[in-house]
Order: structure tokens, then sequence, then C-alpha cells
């Protein structure tokens, strides 16, 4: 399958036709071929040659169910080629894509493509429980706007409250990012230990969050206020990447709600770590992450506990 996929967004665009989307669906929900009934686990069931759907051949079930069923396209009336490039775009735009291009591109309205894209991060979650190997190195960075930018009643406030997310990254290999409640050691040592292996190099700045990290790690601290390297203690690979966020925030998104950093981070660290292949294998990759998940407009757009709506 691998061979047959296409390199570029132009060749996507003409590649997958409805037909071929149809098919590669099949691939992803059963990469055995053995297509399943989801009512009765029945594997005598065929896909209909006029839509995506797939129909139980058993008499007491005769069950029809679609291609987008258990994934995140459930429930959406946009076809798959259209989802497809968009998937495509999200996956492979270095800086990413905003939901008024995208939705120009494959024209839908700017509220359908930022809904589409919210289902695409969603896919592109980790839940992996493996531990990264050192040297590792653990550094926060603050998201939200400038005070000098706010209004002079939410300076008087204090409205304007900057999103803490930390970042820890094995250095040359694979970077994941957390949003904390605060920088304070019950939330930076807790994901260091979740996340890395017991042991191992940790490499840090002079927060007083890491302050007990020696305990089960070996743990080199680098002062910010005299010095960012000495020798190979410094935390820089991850500026590096808080640098590449921060670029898509200002030039592309150009607004993250608090509420949706998140999902932002998380689009983020997986382009970040999939640098290294070409865009065919980065789409096919996202695209083994769609099954099993699904995000609804009324989870997305919850009202927070502070009282802010999702929608950005």
């Amino acid at each position: 399958m691998t061979e047959q996929l296409p390199k570029s967004l132009m060749e996507a665009v003409l590649y997958f036709t409805p037909a071929r989307c149809a098919e590669y669906m099949v691939g992803v929900k059963w990469p055995d071929k053995k297509i399943r009934c989801p009512a009765c686990g029945n594997e005598s069931c065929k896909q209909l040659a006029t839509r995506p759907v797939i129909k139980c051949n058993r008499k007491i079930c005769q069950k029809q169910t679609s291609l987008k069923v258990g994934t995140i396209f459930e429930d959406s009336k946009l076809g798959l080629d259209k989802w497809f490039v968009a998937v495509w775009s999200v996956a492979n735009a270095k800086n990413g894509i905003s939901s008024h291009e995208l939705g120009r591109a494959i024209k839908v309205t700017q509220q359908t493509a930022w809904f589409m894209e919210m289902r695409i991060r969603e896919a592109m979650k980790s839940g992996t429980f493996t531990k990264l190997m050192g040297p590792v190195e653990s550094d926060e960075t603050f998201i939200g706007g400038k005070a000098k930018n706010m209004h002079a009643k939410k300076r008087e406030n204090n409205a304007f409250t900057k999103t803490a997310v930390q970042g820890i990254m094995q250095r040359g290999g694979e970077v994941r990012t957390f949003v904390v409640p605060s920088t304070e050691g019950e939330f930076l040592k807790r994901n260091v230990g979740r996340n890395v292996e017991l042991g191992e190099w940790v490499y840090t700045d002079s927060a007083t969050g890491y302050s007990g990290l020696a305990a089960r790690y070996l743990h080199a601290v680098v002062d910010h206020t005299r010095e960012y390297v000495r020798g190979k203690v410094h935390t820089n690979s991850l500026e590096n990447f808080w640098c590449l966020f921060k670029r898509c925030i200002k030039g592309t998104w150009t607004h993250v709600a608090p509420f949706h950093v998140e999902r932002y981070a998380d689009e983020q660290s997986w382009r970040f770590n999939n640098r290294k292949t070409h865009d065919g294998i980065r789409f096919q990759t996202l695209m083994s992450g769609v099954v099993g998940k699904r995000l609804t407009y009324r989870r997305l757009c919850a009202i927070d506990d502070a009282g802010f709506m999702g929608l950005t």
C-alpha cells in the first residue's frame, strides 16, 4: 500500500477518488481484509458499489453500516475524498494549515474546516505507555497573548493568564507535550516520572519544580540567568520545538483558546515526531490512528471551568 500512495498534495487530490477512498478505509478498519459486521460479527459482508456502506449478508441481520462508523469521520456528511485531502494537508503542512485556508481548498465553510481539523487532531493524540530513554530534556513554555496588547481592564483583573505547557523530549527522537495547571513540582515531576525511564539523564533549567528529580534520575541543571549550554547540559532541543510551535500559532492559527491549547500542541508534536518521513508515509501513519476515536461538536465546544467556550 505504501508504494501506491501519492507523494504530493496534487497527486493525492487526483488519486483519492470516492471509490479509492472507500477501498482504503476498508484496509484501515480491517487490515486483515476480513470485513466484519459490527452488529453480529459476521464476516460475510460486502461493500456496496454505489455508496461507502458495508452490508451484512446474514439473513437475520442484514445491517448496513457506513465505513465512517467507529472513526473520527463518523456522522460527517462530507465525502471521504474531502476528508482524505484534509488529513493529508494537516499531516504535511510544516507550519500547520488554518481553517480558513483548508475551507477554501476543499470548498467548505470555515466552521466546518475548523471542526474537521479538531477531529484530525484527535487522531494525532498519542496513547503510548512506552517510556523515553535518555538523554531527555524537560522544559515549559507559556501560550497566550501579551499583556501589553490587551485592554486595560483585563490587565487590572489579571485576565491575561497564560496556559502552561510542559515538554519532554528524547534527544534526537520523540517529544511529548502536556498542558499543566501550573509549573509546580507536583505536575512537572509527575509527567517526568510517567514518561521517562528511571535512572536516565534528565536535563532541565533551574526551575524549582524540578527539585528532587536527582533521587530517581541523573538530573543536571542549566541556569539560564548565567548560561544556556554547559557541555551536554542544555534544553536547546526543546527550545527549538517551542520556537516551531509558537511560529505556527503566530503565523498560521493566529489565536488559540486556552481550552484547546492541548489539541494544537498534540498536532505540532505529532508532526515533529514524524518529521523524518515523507508525505505519503505521514498520511498513512495518521490514517492508522483514525479508528476507535470520535470527537463530537458538543464535547468539543463544552464550556470549561473558567466559563469559556472551546470554539476559536
